[in-house]
Parts: structure tokens; sequence; C-alpha cells
């Protein structure tokens, strides 16, 4: 999950001095960073260093630890991004991103790791530095090949490991492909010795050493590398260690033909990946077929591939940067660079026509995962084919726009825009997905220029799709600006008296949304049930959810109008457990105000309470106060004042501090699964 800390398949094996220290350097400062050569395994001690951190007593309450992988960032424009979206930031603001930021941590105690920083030096140190000094409560740990030169930073070098824990190490992972080494004879201990002292104590290359154990023995292992030692130590990959080339060039070595393509091919992909996606990306020319399957054993087998515990695959920083210089050398990198933007073009492609379908849920955890893939995919467009980017920031702003990503949404869709400046339907599609980003960030007087803008051409075009999509964007703005009569009457203005169905296309489906916010708005309440009830329905018999969790919501609200709080409960429920299965924030903060209304209005103050309070919590984990139509501002007032009343200010607001306390997720299983709203 993003920013959780990683989770490890291997046993942690050694550095008790290293971890006192780096131990005592984050209890003592803000700015701890571990340098070191690759492979030395700084990620790995910065990961049982805050393990250990969490669980050490301190005088004041522990703070939460956030981990930011930025290997997968490959460039300093998403560096911020990265960091907001690991921190639990999902940006819905249109003013300085920084700002935003700061608004978030301020009064936290948190602690930041990120991880790999040597490709984005000087940017991570101007970050840290302002961060630092901006929010009190927060701490950095960082991992980088060097010191980012942070005021106040604390450098802690990680060294090769002594001889004796090399030898363990070694050992450890020996054993899991050659158990017979459990008990060694002398001559085999002086061969782990000198495997040892011939890759200097470097972890990974120790652990890639110890994998080829499935193909020699330990004298034989020995003997090669003492012979290999000076030729795979020349300066074909001088910014790295000898002993870490020597041990990655001799896997490389020992590599069957495609297995070395396939490694290289595979270096693409910033993070982890997928076996449809790598097949999808390296599955070419001789890697074709089955080829591919045996290649990935391959290279599973001798750990240069390592799976994780979720079932997806990763590369090790080393290697592959490693692979990326054979790339280069094979001449394959810009062929490579534009299979693998072409088939996240193709999976966004296949998301978007998929996204009112029952698949959504997956869908949306797809394009997820595949975030810094699609972030590569729109910077390799970008740069080679304008027209293409335009589509993929067209596909997925949307979804994006839905779960969390609007910063990148929006600052991608205007480099696309500006790079494809003809105006075809590619074009309009994505002007009006930027609307929508605009119209989420805030900003309702821009986005309602795009959507008129956007409408004009349509109409001219007599593209109905994007008539469609203009009419939603507008109507769902005049809703924002409390202009109910003017919504209805934009998105009629396009549906008309149509009788098609309402899953016709993903902007006609929206239409109808529309139509029943309007119709509660101006207070239609019989009419606007009936609506509401109806498109519920078609969205459950199909399977779709995110538009079926707002019209649960608008059941919610109408019920909650016409004095039937028992009904406002059910369906402001089913609002957030949908809403919690696409961790679209910005909706689970709706249904958690509309959940703590119902439970005013049932005489449940103290539940109320604790419900709003999460509901603050999560409006500014968007970076806004309470928003949403007009008429909901009225809604929290109520409830606040029945809750106060029923319960009394004291008790009031210690319930209200709980629930903006409690981690997020907890709060929603406790109201949406253990039932914590009967009547009292």
């Amino acid at each position: 999950m993003l920013g959780e800390i990683p989770q490890q398949t291997n046993s942690f094996v050694g550095r008790a001095l290293d971890l006192h220290r780096v131990g005592s350097a984050l209890a003592s400062h803000r700015m701890v960073t571990l340098t070191g050569m690759a492979g030395v395994g700084k990620s790995r001690l910065a990961v049982e260093a805050v393990l250990r951190d969490a669980r050490a007593p301190r005088p004041l309450p522990s703070r939460t630890v956030r981990w930011v992988d930025l290997g997968q960032v490959s460039s300093a424009h998403n560096l911020l991004s990265a960091v907001a979206s690991a921190a639990g930031f999902a940006d819905h603001t249109h003013g300085v991103a920084l700002d935003a930021l700061v608004g978030w941590l301020s009064g936290k105690r948190m602690l930041l790791v990120l991880d790999a920083c040597e490709h984005l030096v000087s940017p991570c140190a101007q970050l840290c530095a302002q961060l630092l000094d901006a929010c009190p409560g927060l701490s950095f740990l960082a991992t980088s090949r060097q010191a980012l030169t942070v005021p106040g930073e604390v450098c802690q070098e990680v060294p090769p490991l002594p001889h004796d824990e090399a030898r363990e190490l070694f050992t450890d992972r020996a054993v899991t492909v050659a158990p017979a080494l459990r008990t060694r004879t002398q001559q085999q201990d002086e061969h782990v010795s000198t495997i040892c002292r011939l890759l200097d104590g470097v972890p990974l290359g120790l652990e890639l050493a110890a994998v080829q154990l499935m193909y020699a023995t330990l004298g034989g292992l020995a003997g090669q590398l003492g012979t290999d030692r000076d030729l795979l130590a020349a300066p074909t990959w001088p910014s790295r260690h000898p002993s870490l080339r020597l041990a990655i060039g001799w896997s490389h070595q020992l590599c069957a033909p495609l297995e070395r393509l396939l490694w290289a091919r595979l270096s693409v992909f910033p993070g982890h990946f997928d076996r449809a996606a790598a097949r999808g990306v390296c599955a070419e020319g001789p890697l074709a077929g089955v080829a591919f399957d045996a290649a990935l054993t391959g290279l599973l087998e001798k750990s240069v591939v390592r799976a994780t515990t979720t079932g997806l695959f990763r590369l090790p920083h080393a290697v592959r940067d490693y692979g990326e210089m054979w790339l280069a050398e094979l001449e394959e990198g810009a062929p490579n660079a534009a299979r693998h933007a072409g088939y996240f073009l193709d999976l966004a492609r296949s998301a978007d026509e998929g996204w009112t379908g029952p698949g959504q849920t997956l869908w949306y955890r797809r394009i997820a995962a595949a975030h810094p893939d699609l972030c590569a995919a729109m910077d390799h467009f970008v740069r080679h084919e304008p027209g293409r980017a335009l589509e993929l920031a067209g596909r997925i702003g949307f979804i994006w726009s839905c779960c969390g990503h609007l910063r990148e949404a929006r600052a991608y869709l205007e480099e696309a825009l500006r790079a494809s400046p003809n105006h075809s339907l590619v074009h309009e599609r994505a002007t009006c997905v930027l609307g929508i980003v605009v119209l989420l960030q805030g900003d309702h007087d821009q986005a309602e220029r795009i959507g008129r803008r956007c409408a004009r051409v349509a109409k001219r075009s007599d593209d109905r799709e994007g008539m469609l999509a203009a009419a939603y964007l507008l109507g769902i703005t005049h809703l924002l600006q409390g202009d109910a009569a003017r919504a209805e009457s934009v998105v009629d203005a396009v549906l008309g008296d149509s009788t098609e169905p309402v899953f016709t296309s993903a902007f006609s489906l929206r239409c109808h949304l529309v139509k029943v916010f309007a119709l509660t708005g101006l207070g239609r309440m019989p009419e606007a049930m009936k609506a509401a009830l109806a498109l519920r329905a078609r969205c459950a018999a199909r399977g779709e959810r995110w538009t079926r969790a707002y019209a649960n919501y608008q059941i919610a609200l109408i019920a909650l109008a016409t004095d039937m709080p028992d009904l406002a409960v059910v369906h402001a429920r089913a609002m957030l457990d949908g809403m919690r299965s696409l961790t679209d924030t910005f909706g689970i903060a709706l249904g958690l105000d509309v959940l703590a209304a119902a439970a005013a209005k049932r005489g449940q103050g103290e539940t109320a309470a604790l419900v709003s309070g999460a509901a603050q919590t999560c409006w500014a984990s968007v970076g806004h106060e309470q928003r949403g139509t007009p008429e909901l501002s009225d809604l929290r007032k109520v409830c606040q004042q029945t809750a106060r009343a029923s319960v009394g200010d004291d008790a009031f607001e210690r319930a209200l501090h709980r629930g903006a306390a409690a981690e997020l997720g907890s709060v929603l299983t406790l109201v949406i699964e253990e039932s914590p709203m009967e009547s009292t």
C-alpha cells in the first residue's frame, strides 16, 4: 500500500551497531540520512530502524511513519506529489502545492522515509529543508548514495558488513537454496570466507552470489569469483563499487542470453510490475511465447527479479541500473520505452472503457498500482508523441480525479494540451476532463469557462459524447455554485426525452446523476427519491460502484430532509462502503457528514460527534474545509447543534476529538461493519 513500510520476505541479519546508531540519531535529530554505495543495504537498514523506532518508548506519543519509494519517481516534477500521496494527503486544492502539503502536515508527528534519493538529491534537499522549517512535528529519514546537505542533517554511513556478519548473511541466504550447507566442513567454511572477502561484505552481492549455489558448489563459486574478478571489475559500469559490479556482472554472465535480454527490458519499469505487464512490454521478438516465461523463471531463481508478498515483481535498484546499461548497449532503449508507454496507454483505454462496469473496483486498483508507470508513459509521450499523451491524459484524468491525483492530472493535461494544440475529439475530451479536475480543485469560474467552451465546440461538431461531457461539467459546476435550476436545465437540454439507456456512455450516466442532485437541490424530494432509487438500481444491476455510491448519498440526503433518519443511516453506510472500495477521499468525507447528521437526528449525539471528527480529518486530507453543494452547510450546522444539545458541550468535544484523532480506516470499519448506530 502507498506510504506503508515495505514488507520483507527474508530475515534481517547483523547490523546491531548500525541500528543503535540510527536509532539514536532518529531520537535526537529531525533529518537523518543513511549514505553508502549501491547494494550496501541502506533501504533494508531503514526498514528495520523505523520498525524498531516505532516500538521504542518515548515521552511523546508515537509518530506516524510513512514510506516514500523515490526509486519509482522518475523526475523532480513528480516529487512533491509522491511525498504528499505517501503522507496521506490527496490534494484537491489549486493554490501552491507546497503550502497545501504544509497545511496537512502542520501539527502532525510524522517520520517520512525518503528511500533512494540519489537521482533527486537537489530537489529532495530543497523540499526537506522547506518542510522541516514549516512543520515542527515532522522528521525525515533518507537513504541516498550521497548526503542531501540539508541544514541540521546527520549522516550515517552504512558500511559493508563486517566479515562475521557477511558470513552470517551469506549462509542465511545460501541454505535456502542449498539446505545441506547447514552443516559444513572446514574447507567449505574457508570457501564461504573467500566469497565474503571477494565481495567485500556488500549485502546485495552476497545475496546474488548465494543464489548461484543452485548451479555451483561453494568451491566452484569461490574459484569462479576469484578468476573473474579482474574481468568483471573492468570500468564498464564506473559508478558502482567493484565488488558490486563483480556480483551483478557475474550474475549477468551466468544468465542465459534470453534471461539477459529480459533483464535489460524489465529495467524500463520504475517500480513494481505484474506478470501481465512484463509480458506485454517485454515479450517481443526472441522473448515471444514460452520463451518469456522461461526467462522470467530463470531471473526469479537467480534473485535478479524479486517477488513481493503481494504477488508483484521488482528489480533491486542497482540491478535495474545494470539492466538499463545493457539496454543502452543493445540500442533497445527507445523501442523498449515506446512499448512500455504503449502498453500502459492500452491499459488506460481498457480502464476507461470498463470504468462504468462491474470491474470498476478492479480497474481502480490496477490504475492505482500502475501510477508510476502511467507517469513514465506520460513523460515519454509528451516528449515523443504528444497526440498519444493527450489521449492518455484524457482517459486517466477522470479516474485520477476520483482517486486523489488531481495535481498530477492537471499538470499532465495542461502539458499535453500545450504540446498537441490541434482541436480533435481527443483534444476536446482532454479539455473537458481538465475542467472536471479544475472544478474539484475548487476553481468554479475556470471550470465554467472550460465547460462553456467545450459545449460550443461539441455542438458545432455534433459530438454527442462531447455534449454530454460538457453538460456534466457545467451541471456539477452549477450545483457547487448553488444554482440547482441551471444544473437541471443544462443536463435536460442534452438528455431531453431520450429513451437511450442510462449506460449508453460514461457521461450519459454522470448526467443522470447530476439530474438527481439538481432535483434534491430544488427541494423536489419525491421526484428526487424516485430518480435516485432508479439510478441506484440500474448501477447495482450492472455492478457499478462510484455512481451507485453517489445515488446512495442522495437517497440519504433526501431521507434526512423528509424526516427518515433510519433510512439515511442505511444509505450513508452504503455510500461509504462504495467510496471506501475506491478510496475516494472526497466522497468518504461527504458520506461521513451525512452519517453524522443522521446520527444526530436519531438522538445519538456522541456518535454524531465522533463521525463529525473523522469527517473533519478527512476534509483536511484533501486540503479543504467541508465542501459540497451549498445545502450541506445548513445540514452540518443543524447536526452540530442537535448533537451538542443531546449530550452537552464537554461530551461532544471529547467525542469530536476522538473521531478526529482516530485512524480513518478504523472509523470506517466501525461505522460500516460493526453497527455502532443502533438507537440508544
